[in-house]
């Protein structure tokens, strides 16, 4: 019934001219993560459940084939307002599996593996039983080790190439191929320009995602990584893999960063998620009050998809190069 439902329900008559020609580069078949998924036809029904896979699917225009989204940190990136509106949020943490099954989908998306498993919204393997195939961002899995519980740690340094290449996987899947090549060289376009002719060779930056009991700081490899040395700037904690690992703040102020590049997150599953929040931990803390980036108040305040390895990382790198610059810490 599942299967019948997502492939429309009425009819091949049904289906809308762009439906119809979106077959043409089909079946797509990509080795994602180490499973295989074969997507037969262009997705009309697909859900996205998480907010980096649903910003990529709004980027592509793709509003009008998505079913639902789940699973968000921060309002939706600037632009992509109408899009996503035209789309049922089906929860803003993870949606139950039988929600999503309720939508109908044709397809599933998703940023993390934690999203597609036992703790997540449900394992690929549910959604394969039932034909529905579903695709892991390759910047959690590609040179990535989730073995060791938390985050991850990064065996291989992430860069934006496998960002740009989740978003040609996606628009090959809905056949929009050069609405993702046209994304990729806007994107790329935007990196050029935001660090042309900057200089931070001697700035320290340090990322806090979540948590002011147990910070999570960002170590070198993930999306701050990307962003560290597209400015050229160094992440004090560049000394470890692990992709966000919990760390003291005595620890956290003896790096004594000179800048701090802080989460403004909209979810409530952590203590000290908006910005606001952070900053008034840190000028209030005994431990953290007398670092030098909260002394003269160097703070680069960044949506949590920012720090994610998302297309919204090249918006992490923009504001962070004109928080550097504003500071005086970059040429």
């Amino acid at each position: 019934m599942l299967v019948l439902a997502s492939c429309g329900g009425s009819g091949e008559s049904a289906r809308t001219p762009a439906a119809q020609e979106s077959t043409a580069g089909h079946p797509v078949v990509l080795d994602n993560c180490g499973t295989r998924v074969e997507v037969k036809a262009a997705p009309e029904r697909a859900v996205s459940l998480d907010q980096g896979s649903t910003e990529i699917m709004l980027a592509l225009g793709l509003g009008d084939r998505m079913a639902g989204t789940g699973t968000w940190t921060d309002p939706v990136m600037k632009g992509l307002e109408k899009e996503n509106a035209k789309v049922e949020r089906l929860a803003d943490r993870y949606p139950s599996f039988e929600k999503v099954l309720d939508v109908e989908p044709d397809f599933v998306a998703a940023s993390f593996g934690a999203t597609l498993s036992k703790g997540g919204v449900a394992p690929r393997d549910q959604f394969a039983k039932l034909g529905v195939p579903a695709y892991l961002s390759p910047s959690d899995c590609v040179g990535k080790d989730n073995s060791g519980g938390g985050d991850g740690a990064r065996t291989k340094t992430l860069g934006m190439q496998t960002v740009y290449g989740e978003i040609r996987d996606l628009a090959a899947v809905f056949d929009v191929r050069e609405r993702g090549e046209r994304l990729v060289s806007a994107l790329k376009a935007r990196v050029k320009k935001a660090t042309s002719g900057i200089d931070a060779s001697r700035t320290t930056l340090l990322y806090w995602f979540a948590n002011a009991d147990s910070p999570y700081m960002a170590g070198c490899c993930g999306a701050p990584g990307v962003i560290t040395r597209e400015v050229g700037a160094k992440n004090v904690f560049d000394d470890t893999r692990d992709e966000w690992p919990q760390i003291n703040w005595e620890t956290v102020a003896d790096r004594d960063p000179d800048v701090l590049v802080i989460g403004d997150l909209t979810r409530r599953s952590q203590t000290a998620e908006s910005a606001a929040k952070k900053i008034e931990f840190l000028e209030s803390n005994a431990v953290t009050k007398n670092m030098t980036a909260v002394k003269k108040k160097r703070y680069v305040l960044l949506s949590g998809q920012a720090m994610n390895p998302t297309i919204r990382t090249v918006e992490g790198v923009e504001q962070v190069v004109a928080k550097l610059r504003a500071f005086g810490l970059a040429g």
